[in-house]
């Protein structure tokens, strides 16, 4: 019995109302809600795929990319909107532009038209945030630029342009120089045979963000970055499972026990780089922390003014962010430009000449990341559409730079000469056209970056080589988390 008051209930009357309102509680979440949205959507002329109890579209999502993964490509296309994103594709093509699907019962709002992708990555009115990160992909980011909101991205982002931008990224120069002919010097040993590139720049773009971010060398960094690429598998592997409410509290599956393990080992290994440059310091041996990027993050959280100091989990989070980043972004831009070129060998004499324009070419075809994900913040006005709050807004860039409304019949075509005048010209002045590296106040800011580091690579390579397509290349591009080669890309290479 259990008392309140003069009454007296029975325990089996008090644990039936409980689970009765846990069944509620479920219900409304798990039905009403997705229901209702469903139906406020429709209304306003946005229709979609139908929602299903618990899964909501993830099973078909999964299915329809497993399939697209499977099926052997005819010929080398690079028409790979439907094989990436087979769900987009197809969806797009029967509900229009902007449709909604959606993850468990999280409504998801894709987004492809390119004046409403304008106004959600602009986010004038602050009515779009980042959409809050859980599972697996907190384990990966944690709470770092990637995923930090308001006062606290304003101080981590302005940390990052220090130390990414201007003289800073000039004297990064030096160190990807050295980091490639170390590559070039390696590549002695293919003359005249195969080489599989995309794990060669994996190597070199490890090499190069160890080297002018952090002081290290990539063989220092290798326990990290092994951990990261487990990480980084285990978050793709588990993007499209839905768990039951209230479940993973009490029951956790193999990969989400390895997912908590090696976020502890990650934390350690970053923990002992930061201590060895502040023990450095303490005993005397350096009068500063430096003025790479590990150095800027340290000196922020020994900063005396509380309101710029950053706490020891954002000096975490932002290390393994930048580790991560820094190497994926340029690894992947690295190897589809080789592929281009390797496919359009007429390309190589020029890009010795020009690089901006072939690697604008092969960011609109390839782009590193294929969406940028959004919230409604609060509900919000758009143009005749009315947005609830807690929408989550999934924005295909891939999808944009594969549109022959906005690039012409001959989209999936390689030609560089588009960008011969520059973006603006080549997108008739549309931001919303061409946005590899986001767009709006929350674009990459590792961008100058990742071009600087893609331009001297490929230019040093160029010098020494000229490269055609192995007969052994399977054209399969996957998203993992960024657009990559699913059997890597392999190319001859013949000295000059």
């Amino acid at each position: 019995m259990i008392t309140f008051g003069e009454a007296v209930i029975p325990v089996s009357s008090f644990l039936g109302l409980f689970f009765l309102l846990a069944l509620i509680k479920v219900i409304h979440k798990l039905w009403w809600t997705p229901i209702r949205i469903q139906r406020l959507m429709a209304v306003q002329g946005i229709k979609g795929p139908s929602y299903r109890f618990i899964h909501g579209n993830t099973k078909q999502i999964s299915a329809m990319k497993k399939e697209s993964i499977s099926r052997a490509s005819e010929g080398l296309s690079h028409k790979i909107f439907p094989k990436v994103l087979p769900h987009i594709d197809s969806w797009t093509g029967v509900y229009g532009r902007n449709y909604l699907q959606w993850h468990g019962s999280q409504p998801q709002l894709v987004v492809t038209e390119p004046e409403f992708i304008k106004e959600v990555l602009n986010n004038r009115n602050k009515a779009y945030p980042k959409e809050e990160v859980k599972g697996f992909v907190r384990k990966l980011f944690g709470d770092g630029l990637v995923t930090a909101e308001g006062e606290k991205w304003a101080k981590l982002r302005k940390q990052a342009n220090y130390a990414f931008h201007g003289e800073s990224l000039k004297g990064m120069n030096p160190a990807m120089i050295s980091s490639a002919e170390i590559m070039l010097e390696r590549w002695k040993n293919y003359e005249g045979k195969e080489v599989e590139v995309f794990k060669e720049f994996r190597l070199l773009t490890a090499e190069v963000i160890s080297r002018t971010a952090f002081g290290s060398s990539y063989l220092e960094g290798k326990k990290l970055f092994d951990m990261l690429k487990k990480l980084g598998f285990l978050t793709s592997r588990n993007a499209l499972k839905v768990r039951f409410p209230g479940f993973s509290k009490f029951f956790k599956t193999k990969d989400e026990i390895e997912s908590e393990m090696l976020e502890k080992e990650m934390r350690n290994c970053v923990m002992e780089i930061i201590k060895k440059r502040e023990e450095k310091v303490m005993s005397g041996e350096e009068d500063s922390f430096g003025s790479d990027f590990l150095g800027v993050l340290i000196k922020a959280h020994h900063d005396a003014d509380e309101k710029q100091r950053i706490s020891e989990d954002d000096l975490v989070d932002e290390c393994k962010t930048f580790y991560l980043v820094g190497q994926e972004t340029t690894n992947v831009l690295l190897s589809w430009t080789v592929l281009l070129l390797a496919v359009h060998t007429d390309w190589q004499e020029e890009a010795r000449i020009e690089m901006s324009m072939i690697i604008n070419e092969s960011l609109r075809l390839y782009p590193p990341a294929v969406n940028v994900i959004r919230k409604v913040g609060r509900e919000v006005r758009f143009g005749k559409l009315i947005l609830p709050a807690n929408l989550s807004l999934h924005v295909s860039n891939l999808a944009v730079h594969h549109d022959p409304q906005i690039w012409g019949e001959d989209v999936h075509q390689f030609k560089p000469e588009r960008f011969s005048e520059g973006i603006a010209k080549a997108t008739n002045n549309n931001a919303a056209a061409f946005f590899p590296f986001g767009m709006g106040p929350r674009n990459c800011v590792g961008m100058n970056f990742a071009m600087t580091e893609a331009k001297i690579a490929l230019s040093m390579i160029l010098q020494h080589y000229s490269f055609a397509l192995s007969p052994a290349y399977v054209h399969s591009p996957f998203q993992f988390p960024t657009l990559q080669p699913q059997h890597g890309i392999q190319v001859i290479l013949q000295s000059l």
